[in-house]
C-alpha cells in the first residue's frame, strides 16, 4: 500500500508589497563566481547563488533545510506512480508572462540534458515517466516506480521560461537576453571576473526585497574580502575565514552570522581505473596498479588524517570531523557512525599488508577559493600523508571555476570536494555522489570517480522506494553504514559558515550556505 502524502497550501503572509519608502543598495563579496547564468548548468553553490536570486524553484528551504511551498503551492500522491502538483496563482516572469504548467515541464525536460554541465540537475529528474498539464496551473507527473521523495527531487530544479529559452544558448544567459527568471532580483549585467548586478523584481509574488540594486563583486582572496567589509566597500560578504569571527564580532559597526552546515568536505579518490594520472612510484615514476582500488588503502589513507587538528588549526574550530555524508539532525545520519580515528600505526600496517610498505607517490588536488581553508586543508593532508609514509609529488591549488572542470573530467587522482545537502534527507546526496554513474537513471552525477559498488546501489533503490518514513530513514542508515565502510570518498569534515555584514543589516544564516541578497535585509 502507499502512503498518500499531501502538503497543504503554505502561502506566504507576506505577498507583493509596495516598494519600501526609500532606495537602498546591496553590495555583496563573494568568495566565488558562477560559471554561467543559466540556472540550470550546474548544481555547484557557486552558479546556484546567483540563480535563486533571479529564478525561483517549486520548493524552498528555511535556513535549517525545511521545506516549504514556492512556485509549488501544494502537492500530492495519488497513487504509487502519480503526482499533481498545483503551481501559484499569479506568478509573472520578469518580462510579464505568466507562469504556466508548461514552463514547469519545459523546465524539467530540459534539466536533464545540459550539455558540458559539472554537475547536472539529471539526478533530480530522472524518476519522471511522463508529465502533462492538467490545467495551467496544474502538472501531473508519472513516475517510473515508485518515488516518495518525488517532490524533493524535482522541487529543486530552477524553473525557466518555455517561451524565452526554448531556443536560447548559455551565451544567451550570460548575456542575460535569457536570464529571464520569476524571482525577486532581475539580471542587469554580468562582468566575469568583476561583478554582477541586480535589479529589485517589483512584482515578484514573494515578499518585498529591501534593496533597489544589488551588487555582487567577485573578491576570492579571504583577506581582501574581509578588507573591503571592513572599508566599507562592500556591505556584506560570505564564506568568512573562521580565524577572522572574533575579530569581525568585536567591531561595533558589523555584525557576523553563524550557523553549523551540513556540507561535507571530504578527500575523493580515483578508485576506479587500473591506472591513475597522479599517482607514481617513490621515485615519481607511473605506477602499473592503481593503489587507490584497494580499500585497505583507502582506509589506510583515512586513518592518517587527523581531522580535529585540521578543525583546530586551519577552521579555528569552525568545523566538525565527519564519518558520513551527513552531520546529526538531518535524516539519513547513523548516529553509530563516528569519524574515523587518527591511527597512523595502523595506516602503515594496512599499507604494508597492500604492499607498499615503502607508500607510493601521489598529488593532490584542490581549489583555492571554494570554501575557507581549502588549500590549507589540501596541505595539511600532505603532510600528514608524508609523516605516514607516502611521497606527495605536489599539492595543485586551482581557482574553483577552472578546478571544478578538472574534477569532473576526471583528471586528478586526489581531489578536495565538497558536497552540501540541501534537502531534508541524506538520500540525494548518496545518490548523486556515490550511486553508479548512470546518466539515464539519473545516479552518481556528483560521481566524479565513478566508484561503483553494486550492493549499495541496491540499497539505495530500496531506500528510495520507501513510502514510509521510518523505514526510508533506516534503509539509508543501513545503506550509509555499507558504503563508508568501504570508504568510496573519505570524510574531512562539516563546515561551520560565517557571513558578515554591516550593523545595518540583518542576514539569514542557512545550514544550505546561500548567499543572497533575498536572504538579507536592512535590520530594524
Amino acid at each position: 500500500m502507499y502512503r498518500k502524502t499531501f502538503y497543504a497550501a503554505m502561502i506566504a503572509s507576506t505577498m507583493l508589497a509596495s516598494s519600501i519608502a526609500s532606495a537602498a543598495s546591496l553590495t555583496i563579496g563573494s568568495s566565488t563566481e558562477p560559471s554561467s547564468i543559466d540556472p540550470q548548468f550546474s548544481r555547484t553553490g557557486n552558479n546556484q547563488n546567483v540563480a535563486m536570486q533571479i529564478f525561483d524553484r517549486l520548493l524552498e528551504t528555511d535556513t535549517t533545510i525545511g521545506i516549504h511551498p514556492a512556485l509549488a503551492v501544494s502537492w500530492e500522491n495519488t497513487d504509487p506512480l502519480t503526482w499533481q502538483v498545483k503551481l501559484r496563482e499569479g506568478v509573472k516572469f520578469h518580462d510579464g508572462s505568466p507562469l504556466t504548467a508548461e514552463d514547469v515541464i519545459f523546465s524539467l525536460t530540459r534539466a536533464k540534458d545540459i550539455p558540458n554541465s559539472p554537475a547536472p540537475f539529471s539526478g533530480n529528474v530522472a524518476a519522471i515517466d511522463s508529465m502533462k498539464a492538467i490545467d495551467d496551473l496544474t502538472v501531473e507527473f508519472k513516475t517510473k516506480k515508485p518515488a516518495p521523495d518525488f517532490i524533493e527531487q524535482v522541487g529543486f530544479v530552477y524553473i525557466v521560461s518555455k517561451k524565452v529559452a526554448e531556443t536560447a544558448t548559455i551565451e544567451d544567459f550570460n548575456s542575460g537576453k535569457a536570464a529571464i527568471g520569476t524571482g525577486a532580483y532581475k539580471f542587469k549585467s554580468w562582468t566575469p571576473g568583476d561583478n554582477l548586478t541586480l535589479t529589485r523584481n517589483d512584482d515578484f509574488w514573494g515578499k518585498s526585497q529591501d534593496f533597489d540594486t544589488v551588487t555582487i563583486k567577485f573578491i576570492s582572496n579571504d583577506a581582501s574580502r574581509v578588507a573591503a567589509l571592513r572599508s566599507g566597500a562592500v556591505d556584506l560578504i560570505d564564506s568568512v575565514p573562521p580565524g577572522d569571527v572574533k575579530t569581525l564580532s568585536s567591531i561595533s559597526d558589523l555584525k557576523v552570522f553563524s550557523i553549523p552546515s551540513a556540507r561535507l568536505i571530504y578527500l575523493a579518490l580515483d578508485s576506479a581505473r587500473d591506472e591513475s594520472p597522479f599517482v607514481t612510484d617513490k621515485d615519481g615514476k607511473p605506477l602499473a596498479k592503481n593503489p587507490l582500488k584497494d580499500k585497505n588503502v583507502r582506509i589506510a589513507l583515512s586513518e592518517l588524517i587527523n581531522r580535529q587538528l585540521i578543525v583546530d588549526r586551519i577552521l579555528d574550530g569552525s568545523g566538525e570531523p565527519a564519518g558520513q555524508l551527513v552531520p546529526a539532525g538531518v535524516a539519513g545520519n547513523d548516529p553509530t557512525i563516528a569519524a574515523p580515528a587518527f591511527a597512523p600505526d595502523d595506516a602503515k600496517k594496512r599499507l604494508a599488508d597492500a604492499g607498499y610498505a615503502d607508500g607510493f607517490g601521489i598529488t593532490l588536488h584542490t581549489s583555492n577559493d571554494r570554501f575557507p581553508g581549502d588549500s590549507e586543508t589540501a596541505q595539511a593532508l600532505g603532510q600528514m600523508f608524508a609523516r605516514g609514509g607516502l611521497t606527495v609529488n605536489g599539492v595543485v591549488a586551482q581557482p574553483y571555476n577552472v578546478y571544478t572542470k578538472g574534477a569532473s573530467a576526471q583528471e586528478f587522482s586526489a581531489f578536495i570536494f565538497s558536497l552540501g545537502n540541501s534537502t531534508p534527507t541524506s538520500a540525494t546526496g548518496l545518490r548523486n555522489l556515490l550511486m553508479t554513474y548512470n546518466k539515464e537513471a539519473g545516479t552518481g552525477s556528483f560521481n566524479r570517480v565513478r566508484y561503483s559498488d553494486p550492493a549499495f546501489d541496491e540499497m539505495m533503490q530500496a531506500a528510495m522506494g520507501e513510502f514510509d518514513s521510518d523505514k526510508r530513514i533506516e534503509l539509508l542508515q543501513k545503506a550509509t553504514a555499507h558504503a563508508f565502510q568501504d570508504m568510496p570518498v573519505i570524510p574531512l569534515f562539516w563546515q561551520k559558515v560565517h557571513w558578515a555584514g554591516k550593523a545595518t543589516l540583518s542576514y539569514d544564516a542557512n545550514m544550505t550556505e546561500d548567499t543572497s541578497a533575498t536572504l538579507a535585509k536592512l535590520a530594524k
